[in-house]
C-alpha cells in the first residue's frame, strides 16, 4: 500500500489518502469482532471465523486483479490531465534521471538513518499498543468485566469503529489545519503522531484500575484509547514516504516486520505476566507496559523525527543536484506521451 500512495498520491494529500486506505485495518477489525461471536456459535464453530476471512480475501484480490494498478501510467481508467498533475507533484523516480538502470536501494544509508529509526519506534510502540488490546481486550472483558461471548464481541468491536469514525475527523483536521496555512507537514506529522500514541496513555492506564460493576466507564476508556490511535496515521505511517518516496513501500516492509514481531511479543509478555486471568493487578501491569512504551515511542519521533526527503532517496547522480530535477525529465517524457 505504501508503494502505491508513493506513486499516485500528491505529497500535500498523503496524510488524508495515505489514513484512509488504512482505514480498512479498523474496519474490518469491526467486522470481524461483530460477526466473530455469531460465527463461533454457530454450526461452523470457530474454524468458520477463518473461512469465512479467507473467502472475503479471495475476493477482494480478484477486484484488484482486474481494477488495480500500480502506477497512473499502467491505469486505464485515468485521464491524460490527472495522471501529468499526480506525476508532476512526486518525488519518485523508477529509473536513474537517464533512463537506464533502476535504483538500487541504498540498505547501508536506511538502516543508518536517525529519522527511519525515529519512525520506526513509533511504528514499534503502536504495534505493541495496537495487538495487545487487539488480542487480549476481549480476555480482559470476559475476566475482569464479566461480559459474556456475544456482548463481549459488541464492547470489543465499538472501540474500532471509534477509531474508523475519528480517522475521518482527524483527516479532515488535518487538511484544514495545513490548507489555511496553520501547520506545516512537520507540524502536522509531529502533532497527530503524538495525539495517537500519548492521548492513549492515560485511559490505558486506568484500565487497570477498573472493576466489574465499571465496565460502560472500562469500556469508554477503551474508546478513547484505541479511537485516538487513529491520529498515528497521520503521523508515523506516512512518514516513510515522506523520507523517501522512491522507497516508501521498502521502509514500510521493513516497519511492517518489526510491528508484526511486536504482534508476537506483546501477547506473550501479556501471559508470561497475566498468570491469572480475574487478577485486576496483573493487568494493571499490562496496561502500564503499554502506556510506557506509547510515551517513549512519540518522544523519540518529537525530538527526533523528520519528514524531509533524504538524499539517499535520490540515485547517487543527483545527490548534488536539485532533487526536482528527476521530475522535469519525468515531465518531458509525460508530454511526449501526451504528443
Amino acid at each position: 500500500i505504501h508503494t502505491l500512495l508513493s506513486k499516485w498520491v500528491p505529497p500535500e494529500e498523503r496524510g488524508t489518502l495515505g489514513t484512509f486506505c488504512y482505514t480498512g485495518l479498523s474496519f474490518g477489525t469491526v467486522v470481524m469482532l461483530l460477526v466473530s461471536g455469531w460465527i463461533a456459535t454457530s454450526p461452523l464453530g470457530w474454524p468458520g471465523i477463518f473461512y469465512f476471512s479467507g473467502v472475503v480475501s479471495l475476493l477482494w484480490a480478484l477486484v484488484w486483479y482486474f481494477l488495480g494498478a500500480r502506477s497512473p501510467s499502467d491505469c486505464k481508467w485515468i485521464s491524460v490531465e490527472e495522471k501529468l498533475m499526480i506525476e508532476s507533484t512526486l518525488g519518485t523516480s523508477a529509473k536513474s534521471p537517464h533512463g537506464q538502470a533502476p535504483m538500487k536501494t541504498p540498505w547501508s544509508k536506511i538502516l543508518t538513518s536517525v529519522p527511519f529509526w525515529v519512525t520506526l519506534a513509533a511504528q514499534s510502540s503502536y504495534g505493541w499498543c495496537f495487538y495487545t488490546l487487539l488480542t487480549q481486550i476481549p480476555s480482559y472483558m470476559n475476566s475482569i468485566l464479566g461480559q459474556n461471548i456475544k456482548s463481549n464481541a459488541l464492547m470489543s468491536a465499538l472501540p474500532y469503529l471509534a477509531n474508523m469514525c475519528l480517522t475521518v475527523v482527524f483527516c479532515a483536521l488535518a487538511n484544514f489545519l495545513m490548507k489555511r496555512g496553520y501547520t506545516s507537514v512537520y507540524a502536522s506529522r509531529k502533532l497527530f503522531n503524538t495525539i495517537g500514541l500519548w492521548v492513549p496513555v492515560a485511559p490505558l492506564i486506568l484500565l487497570g484500575y477498573m472493576r466489574a460493576e465499571q465496565s460502560q466507564l472500562a469500556l469508554g476508556l477503551l474508546v478513547i484509547a484505541v479511537g485516538a490511535t487513529a491520529a498515528g496515521s497521520l503521523g508515523f505511517l506516512t512518514n516513510h514516504i515522506d523520507l523517501s518516496p522512491n522507497f516508501g513501500g521498502i521502509l514500510m516492509g521493513v516497519g511492517g516486520f518489526v510491528a508484526n514481531i511486536m504482534s508476537m511479543l506483546s501477547p506473550l509478555t501479556v501471559g508470561f505476566i497475566v498468570t491469572d486471568a480475574k487478577d485486576v493487578h496483573q493487568w494493571r501491569v499490562v496496561f502500564y507496559i503499554v502506556g510506557g512504551i506509547c510515551f517513549i515511542g512519540n518522544l523519540l519521533f518529537l525530538l527526533f523525527g523528520q519528514t524531509e526527503i533524504q538524499s539517499w532517496n535520490y540515485p547517487k547522480t543527483q545527490t548534488q543536484r536539485d532533487p526536482r530535477d528527476h521530475i522535469k525529465f519525468e515531465m518531458i517524457n509525460i508530454r511526449r506521451e501526451i504528443d
